[in-house]
């Protein structure tokens, strides 16, 4: 199994549209090179932010094979390989290239809502079925269903290439309590921006950012002084973002992500039916606390 450096901050990268709702390769060219230049510590592609289901397959794929070929292993690629149906997901990871994937990042199984034994089953499968190092990730607020602190902890001791969680359950005291109780091995990553500082405070290793497409390099600076120990400095960086977390999710993500980098000349405001652009008020919102942002930054 290869090992994979999850400390520091991971960008959720979002897919790029042209008008015509066709992926903007251009665009995603440049916004690659952006946080890469800017000091992120490794690429998720094709998760959530992605808008990865609204992606076709052969889309999938070519992104896929376009973010490796342009990172040319500067930084770690982790993929994003889930799903709720725990046959396709064994069968893609036995039959697909993963050349240039350095890590896999699997939901929990969302609309079945299944038992935790099931979703211990479900990833016991899912890393039986590739060599690559596993990310779990909990998201009950978008998959109906919170895996346990007790079953995340089952999986990290009982099952060797599962070597981190991605925990975004918004509930402090069941991170805590699976930091406190994990073995070395395995990580706990935030899975929320505005959760990063405290939860490295308690004792993660950072976070998988969907702010960071923005500010790669602001983030990236915060969440450092962080595990370095410098809570003060991290957390003068962390105020100053605090309002913009919130606005990012007001009218869903990827949607004010990426009103925040069409501003800033990085790709057009579209994104893919069910999801809409931002509401205007936030649009404007946003513009004002990214104008303050460029000059506290």
């Amino acid at each position: 199994m290869v090992d994979v450096n999850l400390k520091g901050v991971g960008v959720a990268l979002i897919t790029p549209f042209k008008n015509d709702e066709s992926v903007d390769f251009t665009a995603l060219g440049r916004l690659i090179d952006y946080q890469i230049q800017n000091g992120i510590d490794y690429l998720v592609v094709l998760g959530t932010t992605a808008e990865t289901p609204t992606l076709t397959e052969e889309e999938k794929k070519s992104i896929q094979s376009f973010v490796i070929e342009r990172v040319k292993g500067c930084v770690p690629i982790v993929l994003g390989v889930g799903g709720n149906c725990t046959r396709t997901i064994v069968e893609k990871l036995k039959s697909d290239d993963f050349t240039g994937v350095d890590a896999i990042l699997s939901v929990v199984p969302y609309y079945n809502k299944p038992s935790q034994e099931g979703i211990y089953q479900h990833y016991k499968a899912v890393a039986a079925a590739t060599e690559l190092p596993v990310i779990l990730y909990n998201v009950p607020g978008r998959t109906g269903v919170n895996m346990s602190a007790e079953t995340t902890l089952r999986l990290a001791n009982e099952v060797g290439n599962i070597v981190a969680v991605k925990e975004a359950s918004g509930n402090i005291t069941q991170m805590n309590d699976i930091i406190k109780k994990k073995p070395a091995h395995f990580d706990v990553i935030s899975g929320d921006d505005g959760i990063a500082f405290p939860l490295i405070t308690l004792g993660a290793v950072g976070v998988i950012s969907v702010i960071g497409n923005a500010f790669p390099k602001e983030f990236s600076r915060m969440v450092r002084l962080a595990l370095n120990g410098d809570y003060n400095s991290a957390l003068t960086i962390h105020h100053a973002f605090n309002e913009l977390f919130e606005l990012l999710f007001v009218d869903g993500n990827p949607a004010g992500v990426k009103s925040m980098l069409s501003m800033m000349g990085y790709i057009e405001n579209n994104l893919r039916l069910p999801l809409v652009p931002t509401r205007i008020t936030t649009f404007e919102k946003i513009r004002s606390v990214l104008n303050d942002l460029r000059i506290k930054c």
